[in-house]
C-alpha cells in the first residue's frame, strides 16, 4: 500500500474520532479524551491535509477552527423558503384571539411550545448528507452567505447520519451566558466596550470577516425547523423535531405538544418562571401548529405566518439600595466604579453588584451611596443601574478617587477620555490582568492558564511577570491541591506551544494601550521582527494605513519604560518567537489595495492574497473608490460591475501574473 492510500485511509479514521468527540463534549456534555489528546488528533488529520490537500473534504474537522478570511463571504444568498419572522404577542388575550383565529380553519389543531432562543436565526443546507451553505436569515427574502463562520460552531454537524439527497433547516446561533460574561469580563479587564448582550455578541461574532476569530467566540446553535426536505415525509412540527435530533443537530431542548390553549398559557408560564436559570438567553416562547397539513390551510399574512406567535417576556425591574460604591483597576490602570447594593432577585437569581461604567455615568445619573436604585439584568443576565428612584437624606455626590486605590499612585483623566487611570506600571492590581490578557486565546492562547490558575499562580509567588510563565516550575505545580502532574503537564505543552506564536499575537499579549489584534497585525507586518518594532520611529508608525499619532505615541511610550524592554528580552532569553511569519519579497504593491471576486483557476483566494501581502499590498472585501485592483475570475458578480461604476482598474489572472513576474 502506497504512502497516499496509508494516510487516506488514517485522515478517514481521524475524522470519524474527532467528529465523534466534538458531539460528545459539544451536544452531548460529555468528554472521553483529555484536550491534549484531542489536540494531538487534530494536529495529525491537519498535517496529513496540508501534505495531500486532496484529502481535505468538506466534513473535516479542521474546517471548526476557521480558515484565512474570505473574501467571498457575505455574498447574498436568496431563500427558496422564505424564513418569515413572528408576530409577538404582550398580553394573554392576544393568545387567546390566536387560538380562536386558529380553531376557526382548524378545530382539533394542537400546538407545540418550545422557548425563543435569543440569537441570530440562520439557515443550513446539506446536500447528500454534507453541509453545502449556511446563510444569515437577513430579511427573509435574501440574506448572507456565511459558510465558512458556521463551519467553525462546534454543534453544527459538517455531515449528519443520513445521506439525504437535501435539507435545509433553520436554527437560532447564539452564545451560551457563561461564554459571553467570560468574553465580557475579559473586554472589561482589558478597557474595552463590553458586548451588550449575548445576541449582539452572537450577531458580531457570526459576521466576523476572518473565521479564525468566530470559532474563539464559543457560539452554539439550536436548531428548530425544516425549511425544505428530500427523501422524507413528515407530517408535524414534534415528529420533524425529532428527526433533525436524529440526524445529529442540537435541536432546542424542550418542546412539548398541548391540546388546550390552557395548557399553553402554563407552559408560557412555566417558561418564564425558569427563564433565569437557563444557560442561554431566550426573550420568549414559541406557539406552533403542530401538524403541517393544518399550516397549510392557514397559511401566512404578508409578514406573518397565521399558525405561529412569539410570546414575549417583559424586562423586570426592582429597586434596592445602593450600599456601596467599590473601585476596581483594570489591566490598563482604567479605575472602574462597581455598585454594592442590598441583594435583590432579578431574572431569576440573585444580584448585588453592577458596574457604574466610569465618572460621566455616576455624574450624569447622579448616583450617590444610600440611594434607592432601579436595576434590570440588560439582556437578562448583566445588572445594570437604570435609575436613582430616590437621593438618601443627607446624601452626597459621589467622588472619584484622587489616587490609586491599589498603589497610592495618583491618577489622571485625558481630556479626550472619560476614564481615570492609573499610569503606575508596578501596580500590583494591573498584574493579574495583564497576565489574564497575556494568556488569553486572542494574545498568546496558553490553554489551561485562565483566571482562576493565573490567580492561584501570583498567590503562591510563581508569577511576577508575563515572562515568568516561562520559568514556571511544573513539579512544584505537580504537588499543588486540585491539580497535579497531569494538569501540569498540559499547562507545560500549552506554554511551550505559545513560544511558536507569530509576532504579531505577542505584540497583541503585550497589552499596549490602543493596540488592538489588527493593528498588532499590521505592526508585525511592517517591521517584521520585534526589535525592528522597537526602536521604530514615530514616523515610521505613522506610516502605517490606519494608524494615527494616539497610537504611535502609545507605542514610543510603551517602548521608553525600561519594565518593556525587560521583559521583552526576557522572553527572547525563553525562546518566544520574535519574527512574523509574514515575509515580504519587495515593495510593488506598497499601498496598493486588491479585491478579490469570482473563480481563480491558477490560485486560491488564500494564495492570491498571500502573494498580494507579500508585495507589500493588501485585500478588502468591498470595492470602493479607495480600491486599486480587482482581480477578477470567472462568474465574478456584484464586485466586478460596482468596480466598472466606480472605473476601478480591473485584471485577470494572466495581468496578475505579469504583475507579479
Amino acid at each position: 500500500m502506497s504512502d497516499y492510500d496509508i494516510k487516506k485511509a488514517r485522515a478517514q479514521q481521524l475524522r470519524k474520532e474527532l467528529n465523534h468527540h466534538i458531539y460528545r463534549y459539544y451536544v452531548e456534555n460529555e468528554n472521553d479524551i483529555s484536550d491534549y489528546e484531542y489536540d494531538m488528533l487534530m494536529r495529525e488529520l491537519k498535517g496529513i491535509e496540508e501534505e495531500y490537500p486532496d484529502l481535505l473534504t468538506a466534513d473535516s474537522p479542521t474546517h471548526r477552527v476557521g480558515g484565512s478570511a474570505d473574501s467571498t463571504m457575505f455574498q447574498s444568498v436568496t431563500h427558496i423558503v422564505r424564513m418569515e419572522s413572528l408576530q409577538d404577542a404582550f398580553d394573554k388575550s392576544e393568545v387567546y384571539d390566536f387560538d380562536k383565529r386558529v380553531k376557526q380553519v382548524c378545530p382539533d389543531a394542537t400546538y407545540v411550545v418550545e422557548p425563543k432562543i435569543d440569537g441570530l436565526s440562520v439557515s443550513l443546507e446539506y446536500s447528500n448528507g454534507i453541509i453545502s451553505r449556511g446563510s444569515t436569515r437577513g430579511d427573509g427574502d435574501v440574506g448572507e452567505d456565511v459558510t465558512a463562520n458556521l463551519k467553525t460552531v462546534r454543534t453544527i454537524p459538517l455531515a449528519i447520519n443520513e445521506k439525504l439527497p437535501f435539507i435545509e433547516v433553520r436554527g437560532e446561533v447564539f452564545m451560551p451566558r457563561e461564554k459571553f460574561l467570560e468574553i465580557v469580563k475579559n473586554q472589561e479587564l482589558n478597557d474595552e466596550k463590553p458586548f451588550k448582550n449575548p445576541r449582539n455578541a452572537a450577531a458580531g461574532s457570526l459576521r466576523q470577516k476572518d473565521p479564525k476569530i468566530t470559532s474563539t467566540r464559543g457560539l452554539d446553535i439550536f436548531v428548530f425547523n425544516i425549511q425544505q426536505i428530500d427523501g422524507k415525509e413528515l407530517t408535524t412540527h414534534k415528529e420533524s423535531l425529532d428527526y433533525i435530533k436524529s440526524l445529529g443537530f442540537k435541536t432546542v431542548p424542550f418542546y412539548n405538544e398541548f391540546d388546550s390553549i390552557e395548557d399553553v398559557i402554563k407552559e408560557l408560564d412555566r417558561i418564564g418562571s425558569i427563564r433565569g436559570t437557563l444557560p442561554f438567553d431566550i426573550d420568549g416562547a414559541v406557539i406552533k401548529v403542530n401538524r403541517f397539513d393544518h399550516r397549510e390551510l392557514l397559511g401566512s399574512t404578508a409578514k406573518f405566518p397565521k399558525w405561529a406567535l412569539a410570546w414575549k417576556y417583559p424586562p423586570e425591574e426592582k429597586e434596592t439600595t445602593l450600599v456601596d460604591i467599590e473601585i476596581n483597576v483594570g489591566r490598563t490602570g482604567v479605575l472602574t466604579p462597581t455598585a454594592v447594593f442590598k441583594p435583590v432577585l432579578v431574572a431569576g437569581s440573585t444580584v448585588s453588584r453592577a458596574t457604574l461604567h466610569n465618572e460621566d455615568f455616576i455624574k450624569e445619573k447622579d448616583v450617590r451611596i444610600g440611594d434607592t436604585v432601579v436595576i434590570r439584568k440588560a439582556g437578562d443576565i448583566i445588572p445594570e443601574v437604570l435609575r436613582v428612584s430616590k437621593h438618601a437624606d443627607g446624601s452626597l455626590p459621589y467622588e472619584m478617587p484622587k489616587i490609586c486605590p491599589s498603589c497610592g499612585a495618583p491618577v489622571t483623566r485625558e481630556n479626550d477620555e472619560a476614564a481615570i487611570r492609573c499610569n503606575n506600571p508596578d501596580c500590583p492590581a494591573q498584574l493579574l490582568r495583564n497576565l489574564i490578557h497575556f494568556c488569553s486565546r486572542d494574545a498568546m492562547d496558553i490553554e489551561g492558564l485562565g483566571d482562576a490558575v493565573l490567580e492561584l499562580f501570583v498567590n503562591k509567588g510563581l508569577l511576577k511577570s508575563a515572562a515568568d510563565i516561562y520559568r514556571l516550575d511544573y513539579d512544584i505545580i505537580a504537588g499543588f491541591e486540585g491539580l497535579g502532574e497531569k494538569s501540569a503537564r498540559n499547562f507545560e505543552y500549552a506554554v511551550e506551544k505559545s513560544k511558536e506564536n507569530d509576532l504579531s499575537k505577542l505584540i497583541f499579549a503585550l497589552g499596549i494601550r490602543h493596540i488592538g489584534q489588527k493593528a498588532a497585525k499590521l505592526l508585525a507586518d511592517k517591521f517584521g521582527d520585534m526589535d525592528s518594532f522597537m526602536t521604530a520611529s514615530r514616523d515610521d508608525i505613522l506610516s502605517i494605513d490606519g494608524f494615527g499619532e494616539i497610537m504611535a505615541d502609545s507605542v514610543l511610550e510603551y517602548f521608553s519604560l525600561s519594565q518593556s524592554k525587560e521583559l521583552v528580552e526576557q522572553l527572547k532569553d525563553a525562546g518566544v518567537n520574535m519574527r512574523s511569519a509574514r515575509v515580504v519579497i519587495d515593495n510593488r504593491f506598497e499601498g496598493k489595495t486588491f479585491v478579490l471576486t469570482g473563480t481563480l483557476s491558477q490560485y486560491t483566494r488564500t494564495e492570491a492574497s498571500e502573494i498580494i501581502e507579500n508585495y507589500g499590498g493588501k485585500t478588502a472585501s468591498s470595492v470602493s473608490k479607495k480600491t486599486d485592483f480587482v482581480l477578477a475570475g470567472e462568474a465574478a458578480g456584484s464586485k466586478l460591475t460596482k468596480a466598472q461604476q466606480l472605473g476601478v482598474r480591473i485584471i485577470s489572472e494572466a495581468e496578475f501574473a505579469d504583475m507579479i513576474k
